[in-house]
């Protein structure tokens, strides 16, 4: 199945939907039938559900950085969807279009606390 990312206002990601691969021959395809369906003009990019910090999970090519969920921005310069980030202090991985702490994650179930800077059990 392939999967494309509606968007809006200033690139923002309003919903995704699925189409299957035999109507999704390519690109270009998806978003004709998609518009065709929804009588728009809308603006569509696939994204790839198997994606995320820029590889592929099942050892595929990696496909536009992260798959699209609702609320993430897809940056045309990257060509790359980006999830939105909460946290001031971190900063974007431009090789994997995520974010990252300023503090790597101790990888312990900590939560970030942003107000402290650090790592809280």
């Amino acid at each position: 199945m392939a999967h494309f990312a509606k968007l809006g206002a200033g690139n923002i990601v309003e919903e995704v939907h699925v189409v299957s691969n035999e109507v999704a021959t390519s690109e270009q395809a998806g978003v004709d039938f998609l518009n065709n369906l929804f009588n728009t003009r809308d603006i569509w990019k696939q994204t790839s559900y198997n994606t995320r910090l820029g590889i592929h999970k099942l050892g595929g090519t990696p496909f536009r950085k992260n798959y699209a969920g609702k609320g993430s921005y897809y940056d045309d310069t990257r060509d790359a969807f980006i999830a939105p980030c909460g946290h001031a202090s971190w900063t974007l991985n431009e090789e994997t279009c995520g974010y990252e702490a300023p503090i790597p994650y101790p990888n312990d179930g900590s939560i970030w606390n942003e107000e402290t800077q650090s790592w809280d059990l």
